[in-house]
């Protein structure tokens, strides 16, 4: 199979969203909330149900996060107040997140970033979170 010209394969993909971030692992993503960042839980509510949930993310699911993150979107949150907040995207392994982090910069949201291994690293890391 030949890929098309000017196509990505998802790992290359993933390579360069994650080239424009500056990842966090779980305990930095953690200070960093503590210090006033959003994190933001994108995993769905089966996902969520079945590993649990991080105590004070805010939660949008995947498909919602552009409008609701958008500064100049009728639908976005209350929360986002222009384009220097600082969001830490969260799902379960740390694949998809970094995708919508990436997806966040492209909107002007710089200073959004994700998790290093996602909300299982966080869980194995003994962070604090709600069990399921």
């Amino acid at each position: 199979m030949i890929r098309p010209p000017g196509t990505l394969s998802v790992d290359q993909l993933l390579a360069q969203a994650r080239s424009e971030l500056r990842r966090l692992t779980p305990a930095q993503a953690h200070d960093a909330q503590a210090g006033g960042a959003v994190l933001v839980d994108i995993r769905p509510s089966w996902q969520r149900a079945e590993e649990g949930e991080v105590p004070g993310a805010l939660i949008v699911e995947r498909n919602h996060l552009e409008w609701r993150f958008d500064p100049e979107s009728d639908s976005r949150l209350p929360e986002v107040t222009g384009y220097d907040l600082h969001i830490i995207v969260l799902c379960s392994e740390g694949y998809t997140s970094s995708l919508a982090a990436a997806a966040l910069h492209t909107l002007g949201l710089r200073n959004a970033t994700d998790v290093i291994g996602g909300f299982r690293a966080w869980r194995d890391q003994n962070l604090p979170y709600r069990r399921p």
